[in-house]
């Protein structure tokens, strides 16, 4: 057993309580929400780590992303397990498949269009918090898999007004059709933008 020369000579000032345990966790239908016709799975949040970072792993079919957004607090690191993506970041894009990932800064506008149909990715966020914001809007995962009707809400069939309200609660905000022509040029001018 490896002993740690600083835990044995120096008491730790940090509460019991506030020291992180390890875990082992997988995706399961505890740990997992349909978000705006999205499957995430929370493999880590701001419990686990004391807000040091969340981990997702998303499952998306196209014409479920998000719109066009802001974070002022999160930095964003994507890993494509399955698919192909295009991630739209301070002006410029970036085409992604399996086994590729992209870092998304804070305080950088950015978005993405899936081009497969399907595209599966582990989202790592830090500091964590953030997924506190979109399991407020979420319901509780009834399958492993993606929702499956066709009434199921997404963001480009809802007025998004009271999703606005929580992400800005959070540090996020979605982008004006201005900000995305001026910050976004390669963004497909077809895709919907928030209502």
């Amino acid at each position: 057993m490896i002993k740690n020369h600083i835990d044995q000579t120096s008491p730790s000032t940090e509460p019991a309580a506030n020291i992180p345990q390890a875990y082992k966790r997988s995706p399961g239908l505890t740990n997992s929400k349909w978000y705006k016709g999205i499957l995430l799975t929370q493999l880590a949040g701001t419990a686990d780590n004391n807000g040091a970072f969340d981990v997702l792993v998303d499952k998306m079919r196209r014409g479920t992303e998000p719109p066009p957004h802001i974070h002022s607090r999160e930095d964003e690191f994507f890993y494509i397990l399955s698919g192909q993506i295009k991630f739209y970041v301070d002006g410029e894009v970036f085409p992604l498949t399996a086994g590729e990932c992209i870092f998304c800064p804070r305080r950088k506008p950015h978005a993405f269009r899936i081009t497969s149909e399907e595209i599966h990715m582990i989202n790592f966020i830090t500091p964590g918090g953030f997924v506190d914001a979109l399991n407020k809007m979420s319901a509780p995962a009834e399958r492993m898999e993606l929702p499956t009707t066709n009434d199921t809400v997404t963001y480009a069939k809802v007025d998004l007004a009271d999703t606005v309200k929580v992400l800005e609660e959070y540090g996020v905000r979605l982008l004006t059709a201005g900000e995305i022509h001026a910050e976004m040029p390669g963004y497909p001018s077809s895709c919907s933008l928030p209502r």
